[in-house]
């Protein structure tokens, strides 16, 4: 039973637009910021397109919602979608959105459920529009969640991602304090804040502290506070 302080979240999921081949790396992401309490996925499901998705339906207790599509060349999936978002929004039974597409129609949306003092994470492949992006609080690429288990230096950089020297040494010298050292915890803070799709898996490096050990540029020591807690910090070399 999830605890009463755990996030509730929506999960909704423009099949459409989606890949049903990540559902389970999905919902794995979702779990570590919340609880799905909604799970739903929008699409024409009379149609040969969303084949795929039906086993995952099931598998996984996701709710199909059905939206016929009344006019070629008109995507009646997305106003399906944005209207039981409002209307979950207005319920107020959800602490947060999970918004399942690449696609940008989705960028008023969640721009007004983040208004409405809601945390919106965005999931979406590489491709997805950087308006989409910026207006989550956070955004996961699906690529990430394909990538294999295994050391780091197997694992590739998505291509097309921000330099990686540029955002982390802006973000040390932002957070460093006079001593010219940064908390690890305060850099990774001011990188997810500034840059929602920030994140290390972009890089190839499952954690933070992994990614910052591997540059040359960056100095890490562990240091211990007021109350003998150990701190990861950070400095430019």
């Amino acid at each position: 039973m999830a605890n009463s302080d755990t996030p509730r979240l929506a999960v909704l999921i423009d099949a459409d637009n989606a890949s049903a081949s990540v559902v389970k790396e999905l919902l794995e992401e979702v779990a570590k910021y919340g609880v799905a309490t909604v799970k739903r996925a929008f699409g024409d499901w009379t149609t040969q397109n969303l084949v795929g998705w039906k086993a995952h339906l099931h598998l996984h207790a996701i709710q199909p919602i059905q939206q016929f599509a009344y006019t070629q060349g008109k995507n009646s999936t997305d106003s399906a979608f944005i209207i039981d978002a409002m209307d979950l929004l207005y319920g107020g039974k959800v602490d947060g959105f999970c918004l399942v597409s690449s696609d940008s129609d989705f960028t008023r949306l969640a721009t007004r459920l983040r208004e409405a003092g809601k945390t919106v994470y965005g999931l979406g492949e590489r491709k997805t529009p950087e308006p989409f992006i910026a207006a989550c609080d956070k955004f996961i690429f699906f690529e990430v969640l394909k990538k294999p288990a295994g050391a780091a230096s197997t694992v590739q950089q998505l291509p097309d991602v921000p330099d990686l020297k540029e955002l982390l040494s802006h973000a040390i010298r932002e957070t460093a304090r006079e001593s010219g050292w940064s908390r690890l915890a305060t850099v990774g803070g001011l990188l997810n804040k500034t840059h929602s799709s920030f994140d290390p898996r972009n890089y190839g490096f499952k954690k933070l502290n992994e990614l910052v050990r591997s540059q040359a540029y960056v100095e890490v020591a562990e240091k211990a506070d007021q109350t003998g807690f150990i701190h990861v910090e950070v400095r430019l070399k």
